[in-house]
């Protein structure tokens, strides 16, 4: 079986974790600090702020702005559903922008929601590719609005040469399957020293030196283990980023003018580093997605649907009074049609050729 994804950890990865647990300073330290400098430099940014998963850097990155209860976050229901949960997890109510072709959050429609409530705009750099972020950058500073990127999936991807996370507050991902893994961890960028200096007090209890506590804080600290364990990949990022890129375009290349597969888009200008292949099939393929799922899988072909329902459409949202119920019909289209295939870095040349054929016989 292909699969949709593959984590290998090797041995600078194995040396640095052992050096840790040899030192015995296992909570948050001077590994953590040199990831920091490491992702920081890698994303152009002055500063980055590590934390134990990516929806924690998405609460704290909201959090960071205090916002007031009533105060609304404009982001895309098309998503992982920890955009949506750390939305709610910060008090704030979340409203629903539609998607545009490239599968990412559509400024026209975000202008259409911004009202006097709201306070932030959330896009999500989705599957790697970077929202249209000179446009919504546009928006946020012409109607004084915050900017919070989720670039979960989106680890040194760029927009006019300029790096996702640097339009505002950045949040990374370093979950298991991500282009940089720690196991489970994340990290936040920013260009404000303000912001950065929120974010630290509140990962570590509110506390700025031992009981000297300023503001009401979490426990929101990385370990050293983790650390330990994206900083050799941190080093690799650009040689991963190219790979899954060349991987994407010899699938382009062998699947092009397939009926009812429409093709990944890439906008002129946008730096995609393909954390998924995501394709759609429409209404025009021979067969439906489910059925295209159940024969490559049957072909050795893994595939994953990100993701098969819009988030606010789960039972648990329903009627919730931050949640809102915001028409998106692009977003509930893509829906039922996204279907993600591999591209990871450590697909051979036979394994892709293996994915093409298997689609082309599926869909033909």
């Amino acid at each position: 079986m292909i699969n949709i994804s593959e984590v290998k950890i090797g041995a600078e990865e194995e040396e640095l974790v052992i050096e840790v647990l040899r030192s015995g300073r296992l909570a948050q330290g001077p590994m953590v600090e040199r990831l920091e400098g490491a992702f920081a430099a890698a994303h152009d940014s002055d500063y980055a702020v590590a934390v134990n998963n990516g929806t924690t850097a998405l609460v704290a990155a909201i959090l960071a702005l205090d916002l007031q209860p009533g105060d609304e976050v404009i982001t895309t229901p098309f998503s992982f559903i920890a955009t949506l949960n750390a939305i709610l997890e910060a008090g704030a109510i979340a409203r629903f922008a539609d998607i545009g072709d490239d599968f990412c959050i559509d400024p026209t429609s975000v202008e259409s929601l911004i009202g006097p409530r709201t306070r932030a705009l959330l896009p999500v750099h989705l599957y790697g590719l970077p929202a249209d972020m000179p446009r919504l950058d546009g928006i946020a500073k012409r109607r004084h609005l915050a900017m919070i990127e989720d670039a979960a999936q989106a680890h040194g991807a760029r927009i006019e040469g300029r790096s996702v996370g640097t339009f505002g507050i950045g949040c990374f991902s370093l979950y298991a399957t991500k282009n940089i893994t720690a196991g489970e961890g994340g990290v936040i960028t920013t260009g404000d020293a303000r912001v950065a200096d929120r974010i630290r007090l509140l990962r570590n209890q509110g506390m700025r030196g031992r009981y000297e506590y300023v503001i009401p804080g979490h426990n929101f600290r990385m370990m050293e283990v983790q650390a330990a364990i994206a900083i050799p990949q941190m080093q690799r990022l650009k040689e991963i980023s190219l790979q899954r890129r060349e991987n994407a375009a010899a699938l382009t290349e062998g699947l092009d003018g397939i009926s009812g597969l429409a093709l990944p888009l890439v906008p002129e200008a946008r730096e995609h580093v393909f954390h998924q292949f995501t394709v759609r099939i429409t209404e025009d393929a021979a067969l439906d997605r489910s059925e295209v799922v159940a024969r490559l899988s049957e072909a050795g072909i893994a595939t994953g649907i990100y993701y098969p329902r819009l988030m606010p459409d789960y039972e648990c949202y329903q009627g919730h009074p931050q949640v809102g119920r915001d028409e998106t019909p692009r977003a509930r289209a893509t829906a039922a049609e996204a279907l993600s295939l591999p591209v990871h870095q450590y697909l051979s040349g036979s394994d892709l050729e293996k994915i093409i054929d298997a689609v082309r016989t599926v869909l033909t």
